[in-house]
């Protein structure tokens, strides 16, 4: 699939589908970035990877200015048009790692939701110090699967298909429970840039119907670039399962991590 950064252009085919498939973040989780990063109505952020603006509205309605800036094309007008008229937000297409700001100005805080493992880490602690006023913070979390004691078995079940098409997890491994996410700690540090670093574990609930989360498997990179042979063995299985339910909807149970470190 070639290089990270070259593989998270594949998102704009999913341009249409994004922003109604994908999973908004718990409010707490703003509500804690907020007090962690000693934020204050008025202060500017920079959003690396906003795609349609799933984090960059909560953001803007805790009374922060955020500049997005978004890679594709495509995701980066999805969110022009969301926030068309909205004084606190910019969208500005352009690489995290290229672009720089016209005033020169630095931000409060740099965040990235789900969109920080796209960044070559080589570069990307660097880039937000320099972005970052002294003091100032970066956070970063990502939406990701995670399953509870006594959560929805069908994932479970449904692993024999993702073996049968060559797209299995590894042997041995498992999907993580709540709080079993990795932390990156240690790779914060050791960029010898940021410190007094927090972490946060969070988790919620959706329920999908068969189409909905067939949308949802649209928007993942993985799932993009199967072959269509392939998505059509899984997407009639995941149609078929969950029609013989008498329920025929499933609970998918997410997680994420959030860092917040400040600027040394």
């Amino acid at each position: 699939m070639g290089s990270p950064r070259a593989r998270r252009s594949v998102f704009e085919s999913a341009a249409d589908l994004y922003d109604r498939a994908r999973p908004g973040y718990p409010d707490r989780l703003f509500d804690d970035l907020v007090r962690i990063a000693g934020l204050a109505p008025g202060d500017s952020v920079l959003e690396v990877g906003c795609a349609t603006g799933k984090a960059t509205r909560p953001l803007a309605e805790r009374g922060l200015r955020v500049t997005c800036v978004e890679l594709g094309p495509l995701l980066a007008e999805r969110a022009r048009s969301a926030f068309a008229g909205e004084r606190r937000v910019e969208v500005v297409q352009a690489a995290f790692e290229d672009w720089r700001p016209a005033d020169g100005e630095p931000f409060d805080l740099v965040a990235a939701a789900t969109s920080w493992h796209w960044i070559d880490p080589a570069v990307r602690y660097r880039r937000a110090f320099d972005l970052l006023r002294p003091g100032g913070h970066l956070a970063f979390w990502a939406a990701a699967h995670v399953v509870p004691a006594g959560g929805d078995p069908f994932f479970e079940e449904l692993q024999p298909v993702y073996d049968e098409i060559g797209e299995g997890m590894p042997p041995g491994s498992r999907l993580p429970r709540p709080g079993e996410l990795a932390v990156e700690t240690a790779e914060i540090e050791a960029s010898g840039l940021f410190d007094a670093v927090s972490v946060g574990h969070y988790d919620w609930e959706v329920v999908y119907g068969a189409e909905g989360y067939i949308d949802l498997l649209e928007t993942f990179s993985g799932h993009i670039t199967m072959q269509p042979w392939q998505r059509e063995r899984l997407y009639g299985e995941i149609r078929r399962r969950l029609a013989a339910r008498p329920d025929p909807r499933l609970r998918r149970h997410w997680g994420a991590v959030l860092h917040v470190a400040r600027r040394r």
